[in-house]
């Protein structure tokens, strides 16, 4: 797996270097700038890339925007970006360009070292990967009166699981049911969602899209 760095903190770029390069997987270039990491994803043609959303010059929402542009540029590329906070919006921005390759994991998320790594291969795959506490709070922050308040509390919380990038056999294990009982409540949520099999977009990660932007509208 190559991957590009792109945090302007020089310590955490180098751990986050350090720690990858243990795991012996190759770190082809760090960033500390929006620009610099896409000059080294033009450059490097990593499989991933793990951007910080707030990057200089003002330390808003400049890693997202240079993450949705490496997207544009390599559709590909898969996308791990790392926020201090719960920014549900950004989260949103990222998801809404792609099917899968993306993920978005607060940074002490980086700490628990083995969940890190699998959410970053998980990505690599082709996967989707959203930290647990976003997706907590995306969950209390809908808005009333939606598609949302179709689901079960059960179904709640397997989109819960899905949305945090786990297939039906890991929700199955985490909920203590059989793999048939997930299948059949993700087969309820997509009708209660209204998403039909002929959709172009993947229809888990559409159902992830769709509680994200329920959010933001809130």
């Amino acid at each position: 797996m190559r991957i590009v760095i792109a945090e302007d903190d020089p310590l955490l770029r180098e751990g986050l270097a350090l720690l990858l390069r243990a795991e012996s997987l190759d770190v082809v270039a760090t960033a500390g700038t929006p620009d610099e990491a896409l000059d080294a994803v033009d450059r490097h043609a990593p499989d991933v890339a793990i951007l910080d959303v707030r990057m200089p010059p003002t330390h808003t929402d400049e890693g997202i925007r240079a993450a949705v542009e490496a997207r544009r540029r390599h559709p590909s590329l898969a996308v791990l970006v790392l926020s201090a906070y719960v920014e549900q919006s950004f989260a949103t921005e990222l998801l809404t360009g792609g099917v899968g390759g993306v993920g978005y994991l607060l940074k002490e998320r980086v700490g628990r070292v083995e969940e890190f790594l699998d959410a970053l291969h998980r990505v690599a795959d082709g996967g989707t990967a959203i930290d647990p506490e976003v997706v907590a709070q995306l969950f209390t922050r809908s808005r009333r009166d939606t598609r949302l308040e179709r689901l079960s509390p059960r179904e709640k919380d397997v989109l819960g699981l899905m949305a945090e990038g786990l297939g039906n056999s890991a929700i199955a294990e985490r909920l203590v049911v059989t793999d048939g009982a997930v299948h059949k409540h993700i087969r309820s949520i997509f009708a209660k969602l209204d998403l039909a099999p002929t959709d172009q977009l993947d229809r888990r990660v559409a159902a992830v899209l769709h509680y994200l932007e329920d959010a933001r509208r809130r």
